[in-house]
């Protein structure tokens, strides 16, 4: 009865080989170099993905050289996110030999390398941001919460605002903000964006009740950067029928949600006393 176990191994000798002949590996110790389990090298071979090429006079079988640097191979491409099923494609494709398999591996690590290190630049500059008490930038933004952001309108903001009490507000509340903050505050964002457009095209009316409470939902979300008032929120809703790039934004949830939206503001904002016309910035 023979054994894989790797505190019961034979001298390695290839079958039909004198003792020196080529060495081989048995599972235990191929296991134990190339930092996997037994149980998943018997997995490999049973499924074909990688097999040993031989066995023993006393039947363990034995990774050759060359079985070793396959399972490297596939090693690599499990890091690299690949199922076993595609690897064994790759690796056993005819009109690829080692060395592209070695040349593509490597174009593919260095590309996972060069993302890893711009994330942890992220990262280090967030860790920096949070000790300071700084925000962080836009650009730093996008680089670690996706492409939603978008920094151009910060900016503005920035030129617009940047020397208003609520300006630092924002710079203070960003500032603390973690990654689950922002993607919390998204999925706010999305919901509402969802809820409005469905309020447009069932007809609600600026000025009712519901119309009202999404108004309302609106001015909280930017109150989560600063404390919005309504003849803030008033002087935010002119900014989206003024600027065409923001009917870019809303009118892709809905068409004419942008002019929609600024007369639910303006209505929600004359419920509470102000004369969005003549709004000011306070």
């Amino acid at each position: 009865m023979t054994s894989d176990s790797p505190e019961q191994e034979p001298t390695i000798i290839w079958e039909g080989a004198g003792p020196s002949g080529p060495d081989g590996l048995t599972v235990g110790r191929t296991a134990a170099l190339v930092g996997v389990s037994v149980k998943t090298l018997h997995h490999w071979d049973a499924i074909g993905l990688v097999r040993p090429s031989g066995r023993t006079w006393a039947g363990y079988r034995v990774y050759s050289a060359d079985d070793v640097a396959r399972i490297h191979r596939v090693l690599v491409y499990k890091e690299l996110g690949f199922p076993l099923a595609q690897i064994g494609r790759l690796l056993d494709d005819p009109d690829a030999d080692a060395r592209d398999h070695l040349r593509r591996q490597r174009s593919q690590l260095v590309e996972r390398i060069s993302r890893l290190e711009k994330m942890v630049g992220a990262v280090d500059r967030m860790l920096e941001a949070s000790r300071t008490g700084m925000r962080l930038t836009p650009e730093q933004q996008v680089e670690i919460f996706g492409d939603d952001w978008r920094p151009a309108w910060v900016d503005e903001a920035e030129d617009r605002w940047g020397d208003t009490a609520q300006w630092s507000q924002y710079a203070e509340r960003a500032a603390r903000m973690t990654p689950e903050d922002w993607k919390e505050v998204a999925a706010a964002t999305d919901a509402l964006n969802v809820d409005l457009g469905a309020a447009l095209r069932a007809g609600v009316a600026a000025g009712s009740d519901e119309a009202n409470a999404l108004a309302e939902r609106h001015r909280a979300l930017l109150s989560r950067y600063f404390d919005c008032t309504h003849s803030m929120h008033a002087c935010i809703g002119r900014m989206f029928v003024d600027d065409p790039r923001y009917a870019e934004y809303f009118d892709t949830v809905a068409p004419d949600l942008t002019r929609w939206l600024h007369d639910v503001i303006f209505a929600n904002a004359r419920t509470h006393g102000v004369d969005p016309e003549s709004a000011t910035w306070e």
